[in-house]
């Protein structure tokens, strides 16, 4: 299969919010993920050989070419044409024919080592990095799944994983991705960890991003599912990393899989359409424990309100 690369260089004063507006521009055509470039972050010494430093600052997304390329690419370009109106983000956009074996590994060179919360750390399997002892390493592939943990919504998943999960804790992950959320829910002490998404790509990269970062078989399954329709059992800890309108649908049904005190953390959320989350879980009688924000993405972190006769 062939796919094009559509390189996006811009130029604009909020580096980090126009990479935002136009990894968007990608999620919204369900690409898993982007890569971005950024020429002026400083690399530790060694951190990868032949890494490449890019030149400009761009984000890169991939296109299958199918019968549905036509149609995405304009979508792209009336939205890129959009934002420049909008808030004046200047651009050029590039197309590149890759061949799957090539695309494969095309965006690696430009994937690196990051921190992601004060003691826990992305990286890819093909990097060194000068790791303490007090670091949780996720090693991540990617592949076709995307879901490098570095994307704000994900970071803030995995902090607020960090904070609320308790070691034993059962965990279950809508949305899987590339399993990174699993990874870290696991090294911080889940029980088990399961994991579902509806693509069987994602479902296959997960599972040997799991099996690389020594998670033991036996305490974990992925799943291929919409969203929670094939889960049968509760969960302490419940975390989707989608898109609002995704959530809103999730929320109708996500306590049959809660424990009565089970949290559950969505993100994957922009900050304007953060008031439309928050009204339904009031209705259904949730209860916000915390909420995190950055570069305009929001994640909450909720539960089930007690009953006033509950403890």
């Amino acid at each position: 299969m062939k796919w094009i690369e559509v390189k996006v260089v811009f130029d604009f004063t909020d580096k980090q919010l126009a990479v935002d507006l136009i990894s968007d521009l990608f999620y919204d055509l369900d690409l898993k993920g982007v890569v971005v470039e950024e020429p002026e972050t400083e690399y530790f010494e060694d951190w990868g050989n032949n890494a490449v430093v890019p030149e400009n600052d761009a984000v890169i997304g991939y296109l299958p070419c199918d019968d549905t390329l036509r149609k995405k690419r304009k979508t792209i370009e009336e939205g890129l044409a959009r934002l420049e109106k909008k808030t004046g983000i200047r651009y050029r956009i590039f197309y590149v024919d890759v061949d799957e074996a090539n695309w494969a590994e095309s965006w690696k060179a430009y994937f690196r080592p990051e921190k992601i919360t004060n003691h826990i750390l992305v990286k890819p399997t093909w990097r060194a990095y000068p790791q303490n002892d007090k670091d949780i390493v996720l090693e991540i592939d990617p592949g076709m799944a995307f879901g490098t943990g570095t994307h704000p919504t994900t970071s803030m998943c995995i902090a607020l994983i960090e904070k609320h999960l308790k070691r034993g804790d059962r965990f279950l992950d809508v949305g899987t991705g590339s399993g990174i959320l699993m990874i870290a829910a696991a090294k911080l002490g889940a029980s088990t960890v399961l994991g579902t998404d509806n693509d069987s790509v994602a479902i296959d990269i997960a599972f040997k991003n799991l099996i690389q970062n020594k998670i033991q078989e036996s305490t974990f399954k992925v799943i291929t599912a919409n969203l929670i329709d094939k889960i049968t059992g509760q969960f302490d800890l419940v975390a989707a990393n989608l898109t609002s309108k995704t959530v809103l649908i999730l929320l109708d049904s996500i306590k049959r899989v809660l424990t009565s005190r089970g949290l559950f953390i969505c993100s994957g959320i922009i900050e304007t359409e953060k008031d439309w989350i928050l009204e339904k879980m009031d209705n259904l009688n949730f209860e916000v424990v915390e909420i995190l924000l950055r570069d305009e993405w929001i994640s909450i972190a909720s539960r089930q309100k007690r009953h006033k006769n509950e403890a």
